[in-house]
């Protein structure tokens, strides 16, 4: 499926000499586009039966608006969906299905050759490709159709949806036809997608302009202004059907000249403004006045920018930069910085899988790509949970517990929308558990916020929100279990990261996570004693904070169960797996289908098989917490028994293979979560691409291969490179320093670029630490068993 585009990409690729001769003049004001072939993604040609995956994968979104890369003449097999970040419709609650706002078709465009629609189900397609420059945030594609009277018309299309502003959207389309001459018409009418939204539309001179409202009385507002350009000037728009908003332009073509059709939409709601239909009319009109190619050149130079702050290169493994940089695009379009109020669904903004919800995946797998690339849009998921905080606080007390438990799946509100049933593979209605006993999500969010924290030093942030998720996340660790007869504490039905067990005791990820948690909870607390005592007695009367509460969290903690064993370094999974059968899952791969349908349910559950890194987790979490002899022997025990039926899996398996020095598996496992998305022949992604593993492939590549590591003085880089990657390099910021680091397997060189911040520690293994200061640049060299000193010079 994937090729590089082998002559780059340009505004107007491929149209031959006399093309683009007359298209230069529309296209003067467009910024140079990606040339390199791995920062492009190409799909050649039309397959109906991948057109769901492609869409998802060809998705440009801003964290606030997310459109998928269907075809503008709404063709076979196609889904073309928008989705609005942080606004839901539908119902909460018993039966309600609450999911992300779509909005009107904006793109739709339905081009006729005298009166013939041109459509690649007709005719005959001479060439037809979608180009997405990762680079630029930028959506081409080529298109030579031919009808069934000889007519070859070329079409190029561009896209955007606007990093620089959020709130636009951007279309154009150049039009030739290369050897007849005639009438050629645009038609655009964008249909109402959801029921659970009211939508209503008109025609004001040039601009089209769209009001929804919905179900839980949010307003949308969209303000649409086109135009057609060609050799006689500029055309304008007729309501040729007598529909509200069905828009039309008509020209006399000649042959070989080409028209340009240009497209500027803005949206607002009145989530963020209190009237969007103003802000829209206004926002439009100044969109207009700045000019297509204004804004598309400033949405460039912004996605340029972040780039600056996020790229990781890797040398001699082009299939892990392609995948690395695909990653991180889709991680930089599916966060909003500016936006405290909304978090990042598990298909992000690019289909309708878990309908827009948020899981635990966001902190555990995606936080950590911006915490250290991006803190402000790391900040801004985290206050999403701060003010999510009351529902999480009713929902404890509802289930009869203290502090705060977090929804297994979230929406707007922070109200659990987790549904009560789902159909299995075998077509049977199964009660989904998952919202009643996967509280880990609580401890994930406390670990989120400590590591943000310890990255950034935030004090704001954690004065005023993170230390209240800390510490009412431990009350509700503090009361979900009980101290039993045998002296120690338990935590009982549950199910942990791997869902094929479910009412299980003492899930070993869960009795960590929440063990860490009242911990960090107690310590937290004693830092605001001693270090801000002013405004400790403000938090103190605030959460109503008993005396004795951070000593008992410290006592509970003490005694909670966790399944380890000192004589085999094992942690058991949860109280009874060992005893559970075991199955060869060796004779079962390659597994085309998850195992739980090939054995049946039933089996599974009374199997030794994971689902996903659940203990392996607690490696990738906790690497400082056990000593490494605790992390081999888990990972020797549990990745045969592990079946990866999560896209969630490979990625931490990755993670935890490189630390442990088994660089070329953890190569191995990189590449089968990259091919989740980018399989040759059609990945996972009709439903939406799987930006957890996406998080994770950036995790695997910085926390593992580069093995970055936290320290309360600055950072650790214990790097272990596969055969293949000759040079691996990335950016970083810690706590207001920005760095960035380059390895090299060959000759074994650690390099450190200081560019900007205050001195920091940089350690490597062995325990060779030094300190740094900005503008150097420092070399280490491996010297037999260890590092030699570094070379430090000015940049």
């Amino acid at each position: 499926m994937w090729k590089p585009h082998d002559k780059g990409i340009s505004s107007v690729p491929d149209q031959g000499e006399e093309g683009a001769k007359t298209a230069a003049p529309f296209l003067s004001a467009s910024p140079p586009f990606a040339s390199d072939p791995n920062w492009t993604l190409v799909e050649a040609g039309f397959d109906p039966g991948r057109e769901s995956g492609i869409e998802s994968i060809f998705t440009l979104a801003n964290g606030y608006v997310g459109t998928r890369g269907s075809l503008a003449e709404r063709a076979s097999a196609s889904s073309p969906v928008t989705y609005l970040a942080g606004v839901f419709a539908g119902t909460e609650g018993t039966g309600g299905t609450l999911q992300l706002a779509e909005l009107p078709e904006w793109t739709h465009l339905r081009i006729q050759v005298e009166g013939v629609p041109l459509s690649l189900d007709t005719g005959t397609t001479l060439d037809h490709r979608r180009i997405l420059d990762l680079q630029h945030g930028v959506l081409f594609r080529y298109w030579r159709h031919q009808d069934d009277r000889g007519r070859v018309t070329t079409l190029t299309y561009a896209r955007a949806v606007c990093l620089h502003d959020r709130h636009l959207l951007l279309q154009s389309v150049t039009i030739t036809p290369e050897n007849y001459e005639g009438d050629i018409t645009i038609e655009s009418e964008p249909s109402n997608p959801q029921s659970a939204i009211h939508w209503s539309s008109e025609l004001k001179g040039d601009a089209a302009f769209f009001q929804g409202k919905t179900d839980r009385g949010t307003t949308i507002a969209m303000a649409s202004h086109s135009r057609l350009q060609h050799e006689k000037g500029l055309e304008s728009a007729w309501n040729g059907s007598g529909e509200a908003c069905a828009e039309q332009w008509v020209w006399r073509a000649k042959r070989g000249t080409a028209a340009r059709f240009d497209r500027s939409v803005v949206v607002y709601s009145s989530r963020e403004v209190r009237d969007p239909v103003s802000a829209a009319t206004d926002h439009g009109r100044r969109a207009v006045e700045t000019g297509l190619g204004a804004n598309l050149l400033r949405h460039a130079q912004a996605w340029e920018d972040r780039w600056r702050a996020s790229e990781v290169e890797v040398v001699g493994d082009e299939t892990a930069q392609r995948a690395l940089r695909f990653a991180a695009y889709h991680l930089q379009s599916a966060v909003n910085p500016q936006d405290e109020h909304v978090s990042i669904g598990a298909r992000a903004l690019t289909g309708p899988t878990y309908k827009g919800h948020v899981f635990w995946d966001t902190e555990i797998y995606l936080l950590p790509f911006y915490t250290f690339t991006d803190p402000q849009a790391a900040g801004a998921l985290l206050s999403y949970r701060f003010h999510t905080l009351p529902a999480a606080c009713d929902r404890a007390r509802r289930w009869g517990y203290e502090g705060a438990l977090y929804a297994w799946e979230s929406a707007d509100t922070g109200v659990d929308v987790t549904p009560e049933t789902v159909r299995t593979p075998d077509g049977r209605m199964v009660q989904v558990l998952t919202g009643i006993q996967e509280h880990h999500i609580s401890a994930d969010i406390a670990y989120a916020v400590w590591q943000y924290w310890q990255a950034t030093a935030d004090e704001k942030f954690f004065l005023e929100a993170g230390a209240d998720i800390l510490i009412e996340t431990a009350r509700f660790w503090a009361t979900r279990g009980r101290v039993e007869p045998d002296g120690r504490y338990h935590i009982r039905m549950v199910i942990g990261p791997d869902e094929y067990h479910e009412s299980v005791d003492d899930n070993a990820y869960t009795n960590v996570m929440a063990q860490w948690n009242l911990e960090r909870a107690a310590d937290t607390v004693d830092w605001l004693r001693s270090l801000h005592p002013h405004v400790w007695p403000v938090i103190r009367e605030r959460l109503r904070l008993a005396p004795d509460e951070p000593d008992s969290w410290r006592r509970t903690a003490a005694l909670m169960v966790t399944g380890f064993d000192r004589e085999t370094n094992l942690f058991e999974q949860f109280a009874g797996f060992f005893d559970l059968e075991e199955l060869d899952l060796q004779a079962y791969r390659p597994m085309s289908v998850p195992i739980d349908v090939t054995i049946g349910r039933e089996r599974t559950q009374r199997a030794q098989v994971v689902k996903q890194a659940d203990v392996v987790a607690l490696s990738a979490l906790f690497w400082e917490r056990f000593p490494v002899a605790v992390h081999e022997a888990n990972v020797r025990y549990y990745e045969p028994r592990t079946a990866h039926g999560s896209s969630l899996s490979p990625a931490l398996h990755a993670l935890v293979s490189a630390r442990l020095g088994e660089a070329d598996l953890a190569a191995r496992y990189f590449h089968d979560a990259a091919a989740i998305d980018l399989a040759p022949h059609g990945g996972k992604s009709a439903g939406g691409v799987h930006i957890a593993t996406l998080g994770g492939l950036w995790q695997a590549a910085v926390f593992g291969m580069g093995g970055i590591r936290l320290r309360e003085d600055g950072l650790v880089v214990d790097p272990h490179l596969p055969s293949t990657w000759d040079r691996l390099s990335f950016p970083l910021q810690w706590r207001g320093r920005r760095i960035l680091v380059t390895i090299e397997r060959m000759p074994g060189q650690v390099t450190i670029d200081f560019r900007s911040g205050e001195p920091m520690t940089i350690e490597l293994s062995q325990g060779f630490v030094h300190r740094i200061t900005s503008n150097h640049r420092y070399v280490a060299h491996w010297v037999g068993p260890g590092w030699g000193g570094w070379q430090e010079s000015k940049r």
